[in-house]
Protein backbone atom coordinates (compact mmCIF):
# COMPACT_ATOMS: atom_id res chain seq x y z
CA UNK A 1 0.00 0.00 0.00
CA UNK A 2 1.53 3.67 -1.20
CA UNK A 3 1.90 6.27 1.64
CA UNK A 4 -0.81 8.58 0.62
CA UNK A 5 -3.35 5.42 0.64
CA UNK A 6 -2.07 4.56 4.04
CA UNK A 7 -2.33 8.24 5.01
CA UNK A 8 -6.13 8.59 3.91
CA UNK A 9 -7.22 5.27 5.50
CA UNK A 10 -5.87 6.05 8.79
CA UNK A 11 -6.93 9.73 9.03
CA UNK A 12 -10.45 8.45 7.74
CA UNK A 13 -10.22 6.24 10.66
CA UNK A 14 -9.67 8.86 13.28
CA UNK A 15 -13.07 10.61 11.64
CA UNK A 16 -14.82 7.63 11.93
CA UNK A 17 -14.59 7.32 15.65
CA UNK A 18 -16.49 10.66 15.57
CA UNK A 19 -19.50 9.27 13.27
CA UNK A 20 -19.49 6.07 15.92
CA UNK A 21 -19.87 8.79 18.96
CA UNK A 22 -22.45 9.86 17.34
CA UNK A 23 -24.43 6.61 16.51
CA UNK A 24 -26.21 6.37 19.53
CA UNK A 25 -29.48 8.16 20.33
CA UNK A 26 -28.69 8.41 23.97
CA UNK A 27 -25.12 10.13 22.93
CA UNK A 28 -26.75 12.63 21.04
CA UNK A 29 -29.46 13.14 23.62
CA UNK A 30 -26.39 13.76 26.30
CA UNK A 31 -24.59 15.90 23.92
CA UNK A 32 -27.66 18.05 23.88
CA UNK A 33 -28.07 18.32 27.93
CA UNK A 34 -24.60 19.01 27.89
CA UNK A 35 -24.96 21.85 25.18
CA UNK A 36 -27.45 23.75 27.75
CA UNK A 37 -24.72 23.26 30.99
CA UNK A 38 -22.12 21.31 32.41
CA UNK A 39 -23.92 18.14 33.93
CA UNK A 40 -22.50 15.28 36.28
CA UNK A 41 -23.22 11.81 35.85
CA UNK A 42 -26.22 11.67 38.33
CA UNK A 43 -27.68 14.33 36.31
CA UNK A 44 -27.48 13.04 33.17
CA UNK A 45 -28.89 9.21 34.33
CA UNK A 46 -32.07 11.34 35.98
CA UNK A 47 -32.71 13.53 32.85
CA UNK A 48 -31.93 10.55 30.40
CA UNK A 49 -33.22 7.56 32.18
CA UNK A 50 -30.59 5.51 32.48
CA UNK A 51 -28.39 4.20 34.94
CA UNK A 52 -25.40 5.71 36.60
CA UNK A 53 -23.23 3.22 34.53
CA UNK A 54 -24.45 3.42 31.24
CA UNK A 55 -24.33 6.80 31.33
CA UNK A 56 -20.81 6.77 32.46
CA UNK A 57 -20.19 4.06 29.65
CA UNK A 58 -21.62 6.57 26.84
CA UNK A 59 -19.15 9.62 27.95
CA UNK A 60 -16.56 7.45 28.20
CA UNK A 61 -17.22 6.98 24.16
CA UNK A 62 -18.18 10.58 23.88
CA UNK A 63 -14.85 11.54 25.66
CA UNK A 64 -12.85 9.40 23.75
CA UNK A 65 -13.69 11.02 20.09
CA UNK A 66 -12.88 14.34 21.87
CA UNK A 67 -16.64 15.63 21.70
CA UNK A 68 -16.86 16.37 25.61
CA UNK A 69 -14.47 16.89 28.81
CA UNK A 70 -14.75 16.95 32.57
CA UNK A 71 -13.34 18.52 35.39
CA UNK A 72 -13.68 17.90 39.02
CA UNK A 73 -16.03 19.92 41.40
CA UNK A 74 -15.67 18.74 44.66
CA UNK A 75 -17.40 15.62 44.56
CA UNK A 76 -18.20 15.36 41.54
CA UNK A 77 -16.63 15.15 38.06
CA UNK A 78 -18.81 17.40 35.76
CA UNK A 79 -18.81 16.63 31.91
CA UNK A 80 -19.39 19.56 29.27
CA UNK A 81 -18.97 20.18 25.37
CA UNK A 82 -15.34 19.99 24.49
CA UNK A 83 -16.21 23.21 22.09
CA UNK A 84 -18.93 25.04 20.18
CA UNK A 85 -18.03 22.68 16.94
CA UNK A 86 -19.41 19.79 18.58
CA UNK A 87 -23.34 21.64 18.78
CA UNK A 88 -22.59 22.67 15.23
CA UNK A 89 -21.60 18.95 14.42
CA UNK A 90 -24.57 17.88 16.34
CA UNK A 91 -26.85 20.57 14.47
CA UNK A 92 -25.72 19.66 11.44
CA UNK A 93 -26.26 16.04 11.54
CA UNK A 94 -29.89 16.72 12.66
CA UNK A 95 -30.35 19.01 9.31
CA UNK A 96 -29.19 16.42 7.05
CA UNK A 97 -31.76 13.38 8.57
CA UNK A 98 -34.39 16.01 8.45
CA UNK A 99 -33.69 17.09 4.75
CA UNK A 100 -33.22 13.22 3.78
CA UNK A 101 -35.39 11.07 5.81
CA UNK A 102 -38.91 10.95 5.40
CA UNK A 103 -39.08 9.15 9.46
CA UNK A 104 -38.02 12.26 10.76
CA UNK A 105 -41.05 13.93 9.07
CA UNK A 106 -43.29 11.70 9.95
CA UNK A 107 -42.06 11.31 13.68
CA UNK A 108 -42.50 15.20 13.93
CA UNK A 109 -46.07 15.30 12.91
CA UNK A 110 -47.06 12.64 15.13
CA UNK A 111 -45.54 14.21 17.91
CA UNK A 112 -47.24 17.45 17.31
CA UNK A 113 -50.61 15.56 17.16
CA UNK A 114 -49.74 13.62 20.32
CA UNK A 115 -49.06 16.49 22.04
CA UNK A 116 -51.45 19.07 20.69
CA UNK A 117 -48.64 21.79 19.64
CA UNK A 118 -50.71 25.21 18.82
CA UNK A 119 -49.64 27.82 16.91
CA UNK A 120 -45.74 28.57 17.89
CA UNK A 121 -44.61 32.56 18.41
CA UNK A 122 -41.31 33.20 16.18
CA UNK A 123 -38.75 35.47 17.15
CA UNK A 124 -40.15 38.08 15.50
CA UNK A 125 -43.69 38.13 16.94
CA UNK A 126 -41.77 37.87 20.31
CA UNK A 127 -39.58 41.06 19.73
CA UNK A 128 -42.67 43.08 18.88
CA UNK A 129 -44.30 42.01 22.16
CA UNK A 130 -41.33 42.90 24.34
CA UNK A 131 -40.64 45.47 22.62
CA UNK A 132 -44.38 46.46 23.55
CA UNK A 133 -43.81 45.28 27.09
CA UNK A 134 -46.91 42.82 26.55
CA UNK A 135 -44.85 39.49 27.83
CA UNK A 136 -43.24 37.17 29.79
CA UNK A 137 -40.59 35.52 28.60
CA UNK A 138 -41.05 31.98 30.62
CA UNK A 139 -37.91 29.59 30.70
CA UNK A 140 -39.38 26.42 32.09
CA UNK A 141 -35.56 24.55 31.45
CA UNK A 142 -34.30 22.77 34.96
CA UNK A 143 -32.52 26.10 37.10
CA UNK A 144 -28.84 25.17 36.51
CA UNK A 145 -29.38 25.24 32.81
CA UNK A 146 -31.43 28.82 33.34
CA UNK A 147 -28.51 29.98 35.33
CA UNK A 148 -25.86 28.99 32.59
CA UNK A 149 -27.57 31.24 29.67
CA UNK A 150 -31.06 32.09 29.16
CA UNK A 151 -32.77 34.83 26.68
CA UNK A 152 -33.08 37.99 28.05
CA UNK A 153 -35.57 39.04 30.33
CA UNK A 154 -36.88 35.58 30.71
CA UNK A 155 -37.69 34.08 34.27
CA UNK A 156 -36.88 30.69 35.28
CA UNK A 157 -40.04 28.44 36.56
CA UNK A 158 -39.13 24.87 35.88
CA UNK A 159 -41.46 22.85 34.31
CA UNK A 160 -41.78 20.37 37.59
CA UNK A 161 -42.57 23.48 39.71
CA UNK A 162 -44.81 25.50 37.38
CA UNK A 163 -48.26 24.13 39.14
CA UNK A 164 -47.05 25.24 42.79
CA UNK A 165 -45.61 28.99 41.43
CA UNK A 166 -48.39 29.75 39.03
CA UNK A 167 -49.52 32.53 41.80
CA UNK A 168 -46.02 34.30 39.86
CA UNK A 169 -47.88 34.62 36.15
CA UNK A 170 -50.62 37.27 35.69
CA UNK A 171 -53.95 36.01 33.73
CA UNK A 172 -54.00 38.79 31.61
CA UNK A 173 -50.82 39.07 30.10
CA UNK A 174 -49.01 36.50 27.18
CA UNK A 175 -46.68 33.90 27.98
CA UNK A 176 -44.12 32.47 25.58
CA UNK A 177 -42.74 29.79 27.03
CA UNK A 178 -39.12 27.93 25.64
CA UNK A 179 -37.37 25.02 26.60
CA UNK A 180 -33.98 23.62 24.99
CA UNK A 181 -34.70 23.33 21.06
CA UNK A 182 -37.45 22.09 18.46
CA UNK A 183 -37.65 18.94 19.77
CA UNK A 184 -37.65 19.23 23.56
CA UNK A 185 -41.19 19.10 24.91
CA UNK A 186 -40.83 20.94 28.40
CA UNK A 187 -42.40 24.39 26.59
CA UNK A 188 -45.69 22.63 24.96
CA UNK A 189 -46.20 20.73 28.50
CA UNK A 190 -45.76 24.03 30.37
CA UNK A 191 -48.32 26.28 27.95
CA UNK A 192 -51.04 23.53 27.91
CA UNK A 193 -50.69 23.13 31.79
CA UNK A 194 -51.03 27.39 31.67
CA UNK A 195 -53.95 27.24 29.00
CA UNK A 196 -55.64 24.64 30.99
CA UNK A 197 -55.69 27.28 33.74
CA UNK A 198 -56.89 30.44 31.67
CA UNK A 199 -53.73 32.03 31.15
CA UNK A 200 -52.93 33.40 27.72
CA UNK A 201 -49.61 31.10 26.89
CA UNK A 202 -48.01 30.11 23.46
CA UNK A 203 -44.59 28.31 23.02
CA UNK A 204 -41.26 29.88 21.40
CA UNK A 205 -40.81 27.73 18.03
CA UNK A 206 -36.96 27.42 18.66
CA UNK A 207 -34.89 26.56 21.92
CA UNK A 208 -32.08 29.07 23.64
CA UNK A 209 -29.48 27.40 20.89
CA UNK A 210 -31.39 28.35 18.16
CA UNK A 211 -32.15 31.97 19.34
CA UNK A 212 -28.45 32.11 20.15
CA UNK A 213 -27.17 31.26 17.01
CA UNK A 214 -29.20 33.76 15.29
CA UNK A 215 -28.49 36.84 17.04
CA UNK A 216 -31.01 36.80 20.08
CA UNK A 217 -29.51 38.24 23.04
CA UNK A 218 -28.96 35.81 26.10
CA UNK A 219 -28.26 36.71 29.74
CA UNK A 220 -26.07 34.56 32.74
CA UNK A 221 -26.21 35.07 36.42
Amino acid sequence: MDSAKLFRENLNRHFSRVGKALSSHKRLEILELLNQSSKNVDQLANLTGMSAANTSQHLQVLRGAGLVESSREGTHINYRLSGVLVWELVRKLRQVAETHLADVDRAVAQLRENQHILQEVDRQELAQLVTARKVIILDVRPADEYKTAHIQQAISIPLDQLEDHLDQLPVDQQIVAYCRGPYCLLASQAVAMLRSRGYKANELGEGLAEWHERGGRIETE
